[in-house]
């Protein structure tokens, strides 16, 4: 299973443990493979040194500035989500070319990538050997430079690629038919519902990029994707039980 850990589930270091204990617990029962974003962290690394920060359709536009910027605070991340989990080791896109890129839009938003090859040979062959990768969300480009990638776009496209289901976890507890009422958490949906979700309105504002995320997954190869809630210490297990959050199936 693919776990996106998101940046906004990890600012306290409390929980950022206890769903790190999370994912060592699961992954004695499936495999595990954890990409992770990681906003904050960013932003803090920004503010500290007089960045500004600047989005476009919802991305971050990334200079040459930025992107190193962002790199350094992902790496930072990376290998502190690695010690959390334990038995783990962490990964940019850079090592053995693990997640391959190309840039979205080079003159609007810089250096913004999505992914185009993942390197599914390393990550088997770490997790034969017991140990977890922890995938930070950024790529290389042909060129050997590196891009920033969404870390949902990320996670979606390693799931693809390596035909397993994939974990959203996000600030949110799924997909609400009638949000806030709690007693309409839809616990599955198809890609039809989605769309009809959509067309509806019941789908709308910060759910959109959510379920674009996972129907993406699904397009990639993934055989579901699950949006949950990674704000609650215990949702791990249970939405990759099918007990809690949204599953999304093809």
């Amino acid at each position: 299973m693919i776990v996106k850990y998101g940046g906004n589930a990890m600012k306290s270091l409390e929980l950022r443990r206890a769903v790190a204990a999370e994912i060592a617990a699961l992954r004695r029962e499936v495999p595990v493979v954890v990409v992770h974003g990681g906003g904050p962290a960013i932003e803090r690394e920004l503010a500290a040194r007089g960045v500004e920060s600047r989005f476009l359709d919802g991305l971050r536009v990334t200079t040459p500035e930025v992107m190193d910027i962002v790199e350094m605070a992902l790496c930072k991340l990376n290998k502190e989500l690695s010690q959390d989990i334990g038995e783990a080791v962490g990964l940019m896109g850079r090592d053995s070319r693990l997640l391959r890129g190309e840039a979205l839009d080079p003159e609007r938003l810089g250096r913004v990538g999505q992914v185009s090859g993942v390197n599914t040979a390393l990550l088997h062959t770490l997790l034969a050997a017991g140990i977890t990768p922890v995938v930070g969300c950024v790529a290389v480009a042909e060129d050997g430079e590196a891009l920033n990638v969404n870390a949902d776009t990320a996670a979606g496209a390693v799931a693809g690629a390596m035909r397993q289901g994939v974990l959203f976890l996000t600030d949110v507890d799924g997909v609400y038919r009638a949000y806030p009422d709690r007693g309409t958490l839809a616990p599955t949906l198809t890609r039809a519902e989605v769309q009809g979700g959509i067309a509806d309105g019941w789908i709308a504002g910060g759910m959109l990029p959510k379920v674009g995320a996972a129907l993406s997954a699904l397009d990639a190869g993934a055989p579901f994707a699950v949006i949950a809630s990674g704000m609650v210490a215990g949702t791990v297990a249970a939405a990759a039980h099918g007990q809690a959050g949204t599953r999304l199936l093809p």
